[in-house]
């Protein structure tokens, strides 16, 4: 249906006058009349008796006029949503409990009265893809890991280097120290079950695994962080790595050891991505907001993968 045609006919309908309604519509009398004979052909009824006092509803008209108020409002409704600074800001994360969605709690924090629509992709390339469609406003992601190169209307910017621990149970043998350097780790067990081939957080791990000379194991079904944290818990061998920003919601009895990694300091590289002719207001607060984002580490000597963005 025509939606201008509906709109005259409530013009006309509220000023009982075609020569109003085309003042009020900014458009001609010979325009309202064309839309509303339209209309009242496409319905199949007359919707105006004109009589020498202007336009009188008939019956069909009285019974059609709040169903078009009805249609104009779902039309304001409509736009509404996808008005730059009305919808939702969409962001992916690549999980809910890692860094990237703590540095967009942190945001809403500081913004609370922008709406955040919060996803979470299955890697870099679906991120960027969907980016690049328009399905998503950003997402926090590392790049580029070989075949994630960036198309050309997709920008990308570090915002967070997270550092990499080791955690451990209380019974590991490294459990006592505070730091370890990556190299000394060779020979122990790290094991990160759920390691999926082709990711960017896979291609991260294997850099590291190739770069220090470590046995990561992705040997066995993956039943999420509480079985592991349980594995961790009961074993003097197994250890793993985390962010140092994972939330963990291990049980207080099981006494998980988190060890910092040093000489170099092993950081993954957090980028926010997002389509260059993306005018939702909200993006530019985010990335302003992100801008403020330090890099961790301090002083200390880094390592990340020769792949990552700059």
């Amino acid at each position: 249906m025509d939606l201008a045609a509906v709109r005259t006919f409530v013009a006309v309908a509220d000023t009982g006058q075609f020569l109003q309604a085309a003042a009020e519509l900014s458009v001609t009398q010979q325009a309202v009349s064309k839309r509303i004979a339209a209309l009242e052909r496409e319905l199949g009824v007359r919707l105006f008796a004109r009589t020498h006092r202007g336009a009188r509803l008939t019956l069909d008209g009285q019974a059609f006029l709040p169903h078009a108020r009805g249609l104009l409002e779902a039309q304001e409704r409509a736009v509404a949503s996808v008005r730059p600074g009305r919808r939702a800001l969409r962001v992916d994360v690549v999980g809910r409990q890692l860094a990237p969605a703590g540095l967009l709690r942190e945001f809403h924090h500081a913004q609370p009265g922008i709406e955040l629509d919060i996803v979470t992709l299955a890697d870099a390339r679906a991120a960027v893809a969907a980016v690049q469609a328009g399905t998503i406003d950003a997402a926090v992601r590392a790049v580029t890991a070989p075949g994630h190169e960036l198309p050309g209307d997709v920008e990308a910017v570090r915002v967070f280097d997270e550092p990499i621990e080791l955690l451990t149970g209380p019974g590991h043998a490294l459990a006592p120290v505070a730091e370890v350097r990556p190299a000394a780790l060779t020979g122990h067990r790290i094991w990160m079950p759920g390691i999926v081939a082709g990711t960017e957080w896979a291609a991260f791990y294997a850099e590291l695994a190739t770069v220090f000379g470590l046995s990561i194991d992705a040997v066995g079904p993956n039943f999420g962080i509480e079985p592991l944290l349980d594995a961790l818990a009961d074993s003097p061998a197994v250890a793993t790595f985390v962010g140092e920003r994972t939330r963990l919601l291990a049980p207080a009895g099981y006494d998980l050891r988190r060890i910092s990694l040093r000489d170099p300091v092993p950081v993954y590289p957090h980028c926010l991505l997002w389509r260059a002719d993306n005018a939702h207001p909200a993006l530019a607060l985010l990335r302003e907001h992100l801008a403020g984002a330090r890099p961790a580490g301090g002083g200390a000597r880094r390592w990340t993968p020769g792949w990552a963005a700059p």
